[in-house]
């Protein structure tokens, strides 16, 4: 019986739980539990001596700044949100896709001389991304649908994650810049990279391989068709 302290893993509650549950199960995780999940919040896995917790997206960043959890699985989207003071180890290379500044089809949004109105649910990465740019505007924080701001001339232009586009071009509106891709990430406690760093690194290096692997077969399949 292993006496050790399990390593605990904070997983991002939705899709991004889905797809580090299809990973951990690729390396030979028991992921049973969170498969048929109930109410639980806590599942144990015995090969790795590991209990995965379910959390919300930003609560991840929270529980692994503070050392509850030693790892977390989150979007690097909420990372550069939050900002917080974990150590990003890999990119788990699903979830992708990426922030954008998008507004009214056929619009210039840069020109005129009136200070812009940007609505987003992310106030922090579109503030740091107009200052780099020198532009001043006014951010207003949407919780909802987003897209519905600059329908209803709330403001010019969003800030928001873009995947295919279909929900701007179904609203009439259309991406202006990108501003930069984002993906799911591995990220550790700090004190507990050091402290329990075989763990760590032994999760670390399997998930690794199966990225390799699962990027080969894809490749592979894109041969073939």
């Amino acid at each position: 019986m292993d006496t050790r302290k399990p390593l605990k893993i904070a997983l991002t509650k939705g899709r991004i739980e889905k797809n580090a549950v299809e990973i951990f199960k690729a390396i030979g995780a028991d992921c049973r539990g969170l498969e048929n999940k109930g109410r639980k919040l806590i599942f144990h896995d015995d090969r790795y001596n590991v209990d995965f917790v379910l959390v919300k997206a930003p609560d991840v960043l929270t529980y692994v700044e503070h050392g509850v959890v030693d790892i977390g699985i989150v979007g690097k989207d909420t990372m550069m949100e939050f900002d917080k003071n974990c150590y990003e180890l890999m990119d788990l290379k699903f979830g992708k896709c990426k922030f954008a500044l998008a507004g009214p089809k056929g619009k210039n949004f840069y020109e005129g001389y009136s200070r812009k109105k940007i609505a987003t649910k992310y106030p922090h990465v579109a503030r740091s991304y107009f200052k780099k740019l020198g532009f001043d505007i006014e951010i207003i924080k949407i919780e909802g649908s987003v897209e519905l701001a600059p329908i209803l001339g709330l403001s010019d232009a969003i800030v928001d994650i873009v995947e295919t586009g279909t929900t701007l071009k179904e609203n009439g509106l259309e991406v202006y810049n990108d501003i930069c891709d984002i993906s799911t990430r591995l990220i550790v406690n700090t004190a507990s990279l050091k402290m329990k760093k075989m763990e760590i690194e032994d999760i670390v290096d399997r998930l690794k391989e199966e990225i390799v692997k699962k990027e080969q077969s894809d490749k592979s399949k894109e041969v073939i068709s």
